[in-house]
């Protein structure tokens, strides 16, 4: 029973992240910081123990993926990889879910009056709006810093978008173009307050 429940978390999450990955247009980014927090202070990171996509014990191409990809970008700000004693860990997650998307159309229609004045019928329009539903999935690429010495969460960056299916190379693609996105609004590098990146 325990390892069907493993493997149904592993297929759950693995599919969540591949359909995460294969938005269909570009990802809506937004991120927030702990105020108090002292970037200065944080010089080597490493990954958190256990990434949340990886709890079932399994990792997928896309969560390797993830990794490369969150290497390179600390690397760029001046992090040092530091398995055994880093100032910052980092963690990430896929989420997918469905969504409802209820919305009007204006409409224009005729209804027709005899008139037995003129011994005919007329029409006379009228406007009304339709409602219309739309659902669809969206996906949510999460990605978290975390202070290792109080494992509290001090940044964080989220990419949200619909998504579609894709080919695997084209779902790389997009993982690589989300974690760049995400890490374009982390404003800080290793030592310092704030780096040349803006904040949003």
């Amino acid at each position: 029973m325990k390892a069907s429940h493993r493997f149904g978390a592993w297929l759950l999450a693995a599919c969540a992240l591949a359909l995460l990955a294969s938005c269909a247009t570009g990802p809506r980014v937004s991120t927030d910081a702990d105020p108090r927090a002292d970037f200065s202070r944080y010089r080597t990171w490493a990954f958190y123990q256990p990434i949340a996509m990886e709890q079932s014990g399994y990792s997928t191409f896309l969560t390797e993926r993830i990794r490369d990809d969150v290497r390179r970008e600390m690397e760029a700000r001046g992090y040092a990889y530091d398995e055994a004693s880093p100032d910052l860990r980092v963690n990430f997650q896929g989420i997918v879910q469905e969504k409802t998307n209820v919305y009007s159309v204006p409409r224009t229609d005729f209804q027709y009056f005899y008139s037995y004045r003129h011994r005919a019928y007329y029409a006379v329009p009228y406007w009304y709006d339709e409602a219309q539903v739309s659902r669809y999935t969206e996906g949510t690429l999460t990605v978290d810093l975390v202070d290792a010495a109080r494992n509290h969460l001090v940044w964080t960056g989220a990419a949200i978008g619909r998504v579609t299916r894709k080919a695997p190379e084209e779902r790389a693609a997009d993982v690589d173009r989300a974690i760049a996105e995400i890490f374009m609004r982390y404003p800080f590098r290793a030592g310092s307050r704030a780096g040349s990146l803006p904040a949003q």
